[in-house]
């Protein structure tokens, strides 16, 4: 039976950037995850804020133009608030070849991942999988997305909180128009969140996400519906392809670690409670985790795995999980009639430029909780 030091369930973003990153540290890892193709399955839209893109190495190739202007819509449609950067905010990820990217970069710092291989379960560091013969593992990354099992197998948090979002992405004719980033605010299609619409030059992203409690009909209809006349949506060139799942916004877990192992990604809650976006968090809270793994693993002592402690880190959140709350309330079309025209205003546009535009959407993590000494 084989022996692993790091089994990492999940060849997500936050999967396979710590996978890469506990490999890089001489760690024997094993990376498995269902999908038979990475392309197949993508459920973010791949919107990648300036802040991660200032702080993280991605290849720019994989990356479009830069958006600096966003449009939120009431839902009339009618005169929208138009809100500009003086530097590039946004860039949409082609996320098949970004996956693809980090599969490679993991691969190569020693990782080994496999693909088609169903995780079932572990106990008492025996893992048992559909598709691969079990192995034994020292310690578990769970990276297997907002309703984690492994989570419940360590015996850790898990996300009660949830978004459902689904979009459809496209290839449209090639332009050189601004790109602009369209977010409506209307309760019939997102309840207690957007409808979006992203065109970049090369592929429309179109989608919308919302408490499924509140949705009237289900979410593909409610997509169906808000495409057919989706402000800013240009004419589909090509094939298109459908995405979704739920999105966690209880804000970090609490209980993120334990000596048997640890979760990353989705499966720990790190995506910004307020705006939704997880592949920020998803980095920064992978970088933690494999450095504060690797430490543990190296000397034993469980006082570092007591640093990736999500308690933390949720002081930090209180205001956003409170406008998270504000938005959640938002329940009628009158009211977010009412929402935006009080954002028209002075104050009203510096916080929606401020929640757009900020640098505070997620915490760095590594300066607060991680020990500086631990990699020396």
């Amino acid at each position: 039976m084989r022996t692993v030091d790091v089994l990492v369930v999940g060849a997500g973003l936050a999967g396979l950037r710590t996978a890469r990153l506990l490999a890089e540290r001489g760690l024997k890892v094993l990376v498995v995850d269902r999908r038979r193709s990475l392309s197949a399955g993508i459920r973010t839209t791949g919107i990648f804020v300036r802040r991660t893109l200032d702080d993280f190495e991605l290849p720019d190739q994989l990356l479009g133009p830069g958006i600096r202007d966003v449009l939120l819509y009431p839902p009339s449609r009618r005169a929208p608030i138009r809100l500009t950067s003086d530097r590039d905010e946004y860039r949409v990820a082609d996320m098949a070849a970004v996956y693809e990217h980090a599969h490679r970069t993991a691969e190569s710092a020693g990782a080994r991942v496999l693909l088609g291989v169903r995780y079932v379960g572990a106990s008492m560091g025996l893992v048992r999988f559909v598709g691969a013969d079990p192995v034994t593992a020292r310690f578990i990354v769970g990276a297997d997305g907002a309703r984690s099992h492994v989570a419940r197998d360590l015996g850790l948090d898990v996300n009660r909180r949830f978004l459902v979002g689904a979009e459809i992405v496209h290839p449209v004719a090639s332009h050189t128009a601004t790109p602009v980033f369209h977010c409506v605010l209307d309760p019939r299609i997102a309840p207690g969140y957007l409808g979006w619409v992203v065109d970049d030059g090369r592929h429309a992203h179109v989608g919308v996400a919302g408490y499924p409690g509140a949705m009237r009909t289900g979410i593909r209809h409610l997509l169906d519906a808000f495409a057919a006349d989706a402000p800013g949506r240009a004419v589909p060139t090509g094939p298109v392809e459908r995405r979704g799942g739920p999105i966690p916004v209880g804000g970090v877990l609490r209980r993120l670690a334990c000596p048997a192992g640890l979760l990353v990604g989705d499966a720990a809650g790190a995506v910004s409670p307020l705006t939704a976006g997880g592949l920020d968090p998803c980095l920064r809270m992978s970088d933690l985790a494999a450095r504060l793994a690797a430490g543990y693993l190296r000397t034993g002592d469980q006082r570092m795995l007591s640093q990736y402690d999500g308690t933390a880190l949720r002081s930090r959140f209180r205001g956003r999980l409170l406008l998270r709350r504000v938005f959640a309330g938002i329940r009628s079309p009158a009211a977010a009639e009412a929402a935006v025209a009080v954002l028209r205003g002075r104050a009203g546009r510096a916080l929606v430029a401020r929640v757009l535009f900020g640098d505070g959407s997620f915490p760095d993590v590594g300066a607060r909780l991680a020990d500086p000494v631990i990699d020396q």
